[in-house]
């Protein structure tokens, strides 16, 4: 029996070239999926819109908002019955209220939104992205309303950056205290009891910390707490400020003895209040001791090269007469050693004492934290203190001197920040306004609002 020949023809010829304008269950369910499926994820992603905020994934909060990391309403507002992932400055408002940085002087107030980015799990919301700032300070002209007293062209802190101002020169020491560094650092230095060797800390240290000073005036050396500690100052990041009767009256209460016959010194104080001091010792001197009167010139308050009135005849010339000395002795060697004191064209009347001026802070447009770097020696950064015989020269440490250990990069860099929030702020805090609180524990953990 011969065996049947199909060709590629007469095989093709058997297929249905019709097949796909027929029925069929595959292509039927196949259809209604593709049209069922993106509807379904359509009305799914509309319903969690409307009802909450469940379609988006959050990510974790920064630190300080962490306590409503599930109250999502806190902060973001539903328009409409529409949850908006975009956050409105109203809402951190109602919390925070501090002014926008120069407002007045600012072409443009960006959003909170756009500094402070939430959902990155940031432990500081404050560490903001440079280019928060450098959006404006890289080209301050042309962001400006009017002219501008700060640099111009600030684009980063590794390049770009200026010295700090008070380092810049033509900008004098603001401080009118003679104080020569050199010449308290020095060994054997003549000290309340004997030779000392002062150190940095002798005299400087940061707020708030407990302890005695060592060269405090007789008064507060039984006081375990310095000022700092009772409430006046408690800020840990800069120094506490210097206090004659803290840091200096120990030395240097002998320059303020007018009178051997006398123990106690004249009061650290106004020359006013100084002259008054005088006059009622020697009243009283003048009352206990009658024949003060006679009693003659000690040779060292006779001073080379001044005319002295004849000898006092009666109670009046004799006490005009010790003041008259003692003011020598204090305006012209006690007093001056440290202080400028401005002389008056009528001799009859009190010369006046330039004001110390001493900064407490030094950069006042940026933040500067000492307790942050205790691990460092004072003279690591103060690298001109042990040696500074200027009394106008201003010892803070230039910006070299930060750009050894901060960088741009951070901590990407094997170095500590140097981005622009580190040690400026946008917002003056000091001028916040108060704000009234809207919400229970239970609001914020579960809850709804006070009086839902």
């Amino acid at each position: 029996m011969l065996r049947r020949t199909r060709t590629t023809k007469t095989l093709a010829k058997r297929m249905d070239l019709q097949y796909f304008a027929k029925p069929h269950p595959l292509r039927r369910w196949r259809l209604w999926l593709s049209v069922g499926i993106p509807v379904i994820a359509l009305v799914w992603i509309v319903s969690q819109q409307a009802t909450g905020e469940k379609a988006y994934s959050s990510g974790p909060l920064a630190s300080s908002h962490a306590v409503f990391g599930k109250k999502c309403e806190v902060c973001h507002e539903s328009t409409l019955g529409f949850f908006s992932k975009q956050v409105s400055d109203k809402k951190c408002l109602a919390c925070h209220d501090a002014p926008a940085h120069h407002e007045e002087k600012a072409s443009f107030t960006p959003q909170c939104g756009a500094c402070h980015v939430e959902h990155k799990g940031s432990l500081r919301l404050a560490s903001t992205q440079d280019a928060g700032c450098t959006q404006c300070h890289a080209d301050l002209g042309e962001h400006t309303k009017g002219t501008t007293q700060y640099v111009k062209d600030v684009a980063d802190f590794d390049n770009q950056h200026p010295e700090f101002a008070a380092l810049r020169p033509g900008m004098p020491d603001p401080g009118k205290v003679k104080l020569n560094h050199y010449k308290h650092l020095v060994p054997n230095l003549a000290g309340p009891h004997g030779p000392v060797q002062l150190d940095c800390h002798d005299c400087h240290r940061p707020g708030g910390m407990e302890g005695t000073w060592p060269y405090a005036g007789a008064e507060l050396k039984m006081v375990s707490a310095t000022m700092e500690s009772q409430g006046k100052s408690a800020d840990r990041a800069y120094m506490a400020p210097i206090r004659y009767t803290e840091q200096c009256e120990g030395c240097h209460v002998k320059d303020l003895q007018f009178d051997k016959r006398f123990d106690e010194a004249v009061p650290h104080d106004r020359p006013d209040i100084v002259q008054a001091f005088l006059y009622r010792e020697y009243n009283e001197y003048f009352s206990t001791h009658p024949g003060a009167l006679s009693e003659p010139i000690a040779p060292e308050r006779m001073l080379p090269g001044k005319v002295y009135p004849p000898p006092p005849h009666n109670r009046q010339e004799w006490i005009a007469l010790q003041v008259m000395l003692s003011d020598r002795i204090l305006w012209g060697k006690g007093c001056k050693l440290c202080h400028t004191m401005i002389q008056p064209d009528d001799p009859q009347q009190l010369p006046t004492v330039a004001k110390s001026n001493i900064p407490v802070r030094w950069l006042p447009h940026a933040e500067f934290d000492h307790d942050a770097h205790r691990l460092l020696k004072c003279d690591a950064c103060h690298v001109k203190s042990r040696n500074s015989q200027d009394t106008a020269e201003v010892l803070v440490p230039g910006i070299d001197s930060c750009r050894t250990c901060h960088k741009q990069a951070g901590p990407q860099a094997d170095a500590a920040n140097g981005r622009c929030s580190e040690c400026h702020q946008y917002h003056d805090w000091t001028k916040e306004k108060p704000v009234k609180g809207n919400y229970t524990i239970t609001g914020l953990r579960g809850g709804g609002k006070s009086g839902e």
